[in-house]
């Protein structure tokens, strides 16, 4: 299921925006009010890396989406000890079982999304995916690949999106749960909350790197 946002009119270069849950797209639906380079189209695909495939593809595969630019977006597990839920994490690749995808426009994101969200921490470095949920040893044992966080949905995302031409691609997500903060542990509805209410600010960021997406290269 998808839901567009942003502006109808200027520029129509689209912005395709994929998440994996009902309560990410509700956040991202509802963090901003125009300023995108064109129409915005948020994305559910449904939790895991097929169900993410198989969106994308199919979301790809319209006319008015086929040469859109693709960010990958919602929560994630940070892997590094010291992570906080609320923190930010901007990839700058995505790696699974079948390769890496190189990010586009990390480091304007970055200082985008240092304004957009004043006080919240953002890391960059590598996110890697997983087909399930990853706890204990195997996640001690992804930080060690490198990786800052994990996920479901990003890397599968971002691989289908070039896979299906030549274009600008992304992954932001918002830290939920962390080494010293474990979704089983108390304190999980708070880190819920926190997270989501960083999630519904991030809009603004997205909006800024979609709209440098149309200016000269020098």
């Amino acid at each position: 299921m998808e839901r567009s946002a942003g502006p109808p009119t200027g520029p129509r270069t689209p912005l395709l925006i994929a998440c994996a849950l009902g309560i990410e797209r509700l956040a991202l639906r509802g963090s901003g009010r125009g300023g995108a380079a064109g129409p915005v189209t948020v994305l559910r695909t449904g939790m895991g890396p097929r169900n993410a495939e198989r969106a994308v593809v199919r979301a790809l595969g319209e006319s008015r989406h086929a040469d859109a630019p693709v960010i990958a977006a919602g929560f994630c597990a940070g892997l590094t000890p010291g992570m906080n839920p609320g923190d930010l994490i901007v990839a700058d690749e995505t790696r699974d079982p079948d390769g890496a995808t190189p990010c586009t426009g990390t480091a304007l994101l970055v200082d985008a999304l240092t304004r957009a969200v004043p006080g919240r921490t953002v890391h960059t470095g590598p996110l890697t995916g997983s087909d399930h949920v990853v706890r204990g040893q195997e996640r001690v044992a992804l930080r060690a690949t490198g990786a800052l966080a994990v996920d479901m949905e990003s890397a599968a995302t971002l691989r289908c999106a070039v896979a299906a031409g030549p274009r600008p691609v992304a992954a932001v997500r918002v830290v939920v749960d962390a080494p010293e903060h474990e979704l089983v542990r108390i304190g999980t509805v708070r880190g819920g909350i926190s997270a989501f209410r960083v999630l519904r600010a991030v809009l603004p960021a997205f909006y800024e790197w979609h709209r440098s997406l149309l200016l000269p290269r020098r």
